[in-house]
C-alpha cells in the first residue's frame, strides 16, 4: 500500500507539471498580483496627509480593483511606536525622516521600497478673524498673545519642524509658557480654528484647508531640516507586491497632481 501511495503522489505531480506546461501557469507566483486575487493593505500614514490620500483613494481603486487601502491616520512618531510594537500595518507614511530612520534602524521596514514622496512648509496661522499684524514669525518674541499651539516636540513632526524654528530664532524660552501642545498637526489646526489659541504653527497645507485660520508668515527654510515625507513597505507583510504597487502609484503624474493641488510640493 505504500507503494502504491508514493506511486500515485508522484504521478499527480508529474500531471500538475504536465498541465502547468500547457497553460503556461506557473505553480506559484512570485513578484506579480493575479487580477482575481484580493488583497487588502494598511497604510499608516501622518494626519498632514490625510485629505489628500483620502482623495487618491478612488483613484488607485479604480487603476488597481484588486487592492483595498485602509488608511490608520495618525501623528509619525505614534505610528512609529504602534508599529515597533506589532501594529498591523503594510505601509507607513511620514511627515519626517526622523520616524522612518528609526525604523529603518531597527530593520522594521524593506529599504529597497523607502521613496522620498512630498515636501512642505511650516507656516504661523491666526483666527481668520483676528487683528494681530505679522509678517515674520521672529515677531512672536513681542506679540501680546496667552497661547501658542504647536505640536508635541517629540512625537509629532510639525512640532519637531516648529522646535527647531524656535531655537534657531531664540524663541523658545520666550513662549515656553504659552505653549498649548496637540497630539498631532490637526489638532493644532483646530485649536486655532476654534479660538483656544491666538496663534499655532502648522504645515502649509493643513492652512490651506481651512478658511476659519489664515496665514500670517512662513518659516523661513533655513531655520528648520527640510520638511519631506518618506514612505516605506514595513518588514514582514503579506503584501509586498500590493505595497510597491501602491508606493508607485504615489509616484504617478496623477497622484503627484493631486497631491500639488492639496499644496504639498513635488521632492
Amino acid at each position: 500500500k505504500r507503494r502504491q501511495l508514493i506511486t500515485l503522489s508522484f504521478a499527480g505531480l508529474i500531471t500538475s507539471l504536465g498541465m502547468s506546461a500547457c497553460t503556461g501557469t506557473p505553480l506559484a507566483l512570485t513578484g506579480t498580483l493575479s487580477n482575481d486575487s484580493l488583497t487588502t493593505i494598511t497604510v499608516s500614514a501622518a494626519a498632514s496627509l490625510q485629505d489628500a490620500l483620502e482623495a487618491i483613494a478612488p483613484q488607485f481603486q479604480a487603476a488597481h480593483p484588486n487592492i483595498t487601502i485602509e488608511y490608520n491616520f495618525g501623528s509619525s512618531g505614534a505610528l512609529q511606536q504602534q508599529i515597533e510594537q506589532g501594529a498591523p500595518a503594510d505601509i507607513f507614511f511620514s511627515a519626517a525622516t526622523n520616524q522612518m530612520d528609526k525604523l529603518g534602524a531597527a530593520d522594521l521596514i524593506l529599504p529597497e521600497s523607502r521613496q522620498d514622496i512630498l515636501t512642505n512648509s511650516l507656516v504661523l496661522i491666526a483666527p481668520a478673524t483676528s487683528s494681530l499684524v505679522m509678517t515674520e514669525i521672529a515677531q512672536l518674541k513681542a506679540a501680546d498673545i496667552n497661547r501658542l499651539a504647536v505640536g508635541e516636540f517629540r512625537s509629532v513632526p510639525a512640532g519637531e519642524y516648529a522646535l527647531q524654528v524656535l531655537k534657531e530664532l531664540k524663541l523658545l524660552a520666550p513662549l515656553r509658557s504659552k505653549f498649548v501642545f496637540g497630539s498631532n498637526v490637526r489638532n493644532v489646526l483646530t485649536a486655532v480654528e476654534s479660538g483656544n489659541a491666538e496663534l499655532g504653527i502648522v504645515y502649509a497645507t493643513d492652512a490651506a484647508l481651512s478658511n476659519k485660520v489664515k496665514v500670517l508668515a512662513t518659516a523661513p527654510k533655513e531655520t528648520h531640516l527640510p520638511i519631506v515625507y518618506p514612505i516605506a513597505t514595513i518588514q514582514g507583510t503579506s503584501s509586498p507586491v500590493a505595497s510597491q504597487t501602491f508606493i508607485d502609484f504615489l509616484l504617478t503624474e496623477r497622484a503627484q497632481a493631486t497631491f500639488v493641488e492639496f499644496g504639498f510640493k513635488r521632492v
